[in-house]
């Protein structure tokens, strides 16, 4: 079963393009920030990740260009892997305009790890967090 999945239209800056006028690795990147932030650390009680998390892991792999022209990009994101205090989240980037179900230009994970900014250490994710999370993964 695949997961329920979370979409946002990120768009791409002129400034995002490199001198071969495809989007810059270093910009896809910042680019995955923007597209989680409103699933993630919007202020909905039932999100609840505001309190900090920090990035463990992360890893890009392109499948095809995507350039200016292509924005707003399609960014569709799930969890991949839920533990104790920390989660993977799966990304696939899209141009606008093309199909959810054809191949993604980019596809990426991300893995996050609760983190109490007051104390500077790793926490649990607490329960309303993993219940808001759960809903994104797949059985």
């Amino acid at each position: 079963m695949l997961p329920r999945r979370f979409h946002t239209k990120v768009e791409v800056r002129w400034s995002d393009m490199d001198a071969f006028q495809h989007i810059n690795h270093a910009r896809m990147v910042t680019l995955l920030e923007e597209a989680r932030i409103p699933w993630l650390f919007d202020d909905r009680p039932t999100s609840g990740l505001r309190s900090g998390c920090v990035m463990v892991d992360l890893h890009v792999r392109y499948k095809a260009q995507l350039r200016h022209e292509d924005t707003p990009l399609d960014v569709a994101m799930w969890i991949e892997q839920l533990r104790t205090v920390d989660f993977t989240i799966g990304y696939e980037v899209r141009a606008n305009g093309v199909a959810a179900g054809s191949a993604p230009a980019v596809v990426a994970s991300t893995q996050l790890a609760a983190f109490d900014i007051e104390s500077q250490r790793l926490r649990r994710l607490s329960p309303l967090e993993r219940e808001y999370l759960s809903q994104w993964k797949a059985d």
